[in-house]
């Protein structure tokens, strides 16, 4: 596995698996776009070569002489319901064909979502486990379970693992930015709903470190059907041993910012106008925000948490530090950066 192809290399998980995977002195290319920023990675001495993910014709250059694929590239908001499967299923399905077109396919780390297979009940922690029936809610959730079906429909010509992370942060993360940001400015952690919601977290080093392992010697989908092997075959699920609640995640930050937090409650008929508000909002932008009704669908639908174990036990996973130590290692970066 000397040879490696990342498509979503410029972003935020991109660039530290990238990062751990020069460490290992692997050879690294990353699959970019005309307008794909490359300043982040370049020190790393990739070799970049441009490519759609939507078009396989382009994608078979990038494949050419690489023992691995690790599939990044997808999108998380979209005005439209069908950009969303555009990237998050079609995209995987361009990306095995052209691999399958290889006389000796190589190995795919599909990193799929937390959203794919749905939230947990909201009250108690209990933990998803890869073998419970997916249940998306969300647009979003939906269009990345379908991104996994297009992987297990092809598991019989290529040998394929599926990795859904919880919630990702850390170095470069825009999206959790905007929690600190709101905590640090205001000092209010404003909380949807009323019931108890808990959620996993996972750094994304320590998600880099998962894929890897996952890569070299993960379990595959099951390549045929009529073998009938027990539910969640070649996933694994990517998180940390904390599962604080969304009021409890707010505090947690405000300690790595050196401050402190007000929890909020928000009603959810509030919830779903301040979502409203934005979905409209960003059609007028014609830019997809960070929030809007799908997300408020995710965040009033119950506990977002999942088991880690089975990539406990067949890969070694461990995180490298605490909740709390990540989030102060993510806080103290935004503060050099100029972000906060």
């Amino acid at each position: 596995m000397s040879h490696v192809l990342v498509t979503g290399g410029t972003g935020f998980i991109g660039y530290h698996l990238v990062k751990a995977i020069r460490k290992r002195d692997q050879e690294v290319t990353c699959l970019i776009r005309k307008t794909s920023r490359v300043e982040q990675i370049r020190p790393f001495g990739v070799r970049f070569i441009e490519g759609d993910i939507s078009n396989r014709e382009s994608l078979m250059e990038p494949l050419r002489d690489v023992q691995v694929v690790y599939h990044l590239a997808g999108t998380t908001k979209a005005l439209r319901r069908s950009d969303l499967y555009r990237t998050n299923e079609n995209g995987v399905v361009e990306v095995l064909e052209a691999c399958r077109r290889l006389p000796h396919p190589p190995v795919v780390v599909l990193v799929s979502s937390l959203a794919a297979a749905g939230p947990m009940p909201v009250g108690r922690l209990c933990l998803r486990k890869v073998e419970d029936p997916p249940r998306p809610v969300s647009f979003y959730g939906h269009s990345k379970r379908a991104g996994e079906l297009a992987a297990e429909s092809r598991a019989a010509d290529i040998p394929i693992t599926v990795v859904r992370p919880a919630i990702v942060f850390g170095e470069w993360d825009k999206d959790c930015l905007l929690m600190f940001l709101a905590i640090r400015r205001s000092g209010i952690h404003l909380v949807p709903g009323y019931r108890r919601k808990y959620f996993s977290l996972i750094h994304a080093e320590d998600l880099a470190a998962l894929l890897i392992s996952a890569a070299e010697r993960g379990e595959r989908l099951p390549g045929r059907r009529e073998e009938k092997p027990d539910r969640g075959t070649g996933y694994y699920f990517a998180a940390g041993p904390e599962n604080p609640t969304y009021g409890q995640l707010g505090p947690l930050i405000a300690s790595a910012l050196g401050k402190r937090t007000l929890v909020i409650p928000v009603a959810p008929p509030v919830v779903w106008l301040v979502a409203a508000v934005s979905t409209v909002i960003g059609r007028i932008r014609r830019r997809p925000q960070i929030f809007s009704l799908d997300k408020a669908r995710e965040a009033l639908a119950g506990s977002w948490t999942c088991s880690s174990e089975k990539a406990q036990q067949q890969l070694g996973f461990q995180v490298a530090a605490p909740l709390a130590a990540r989030l102060k290692q993510t806080a103290d970066w935004y503060f050099d950066q100029g972000w906060l």
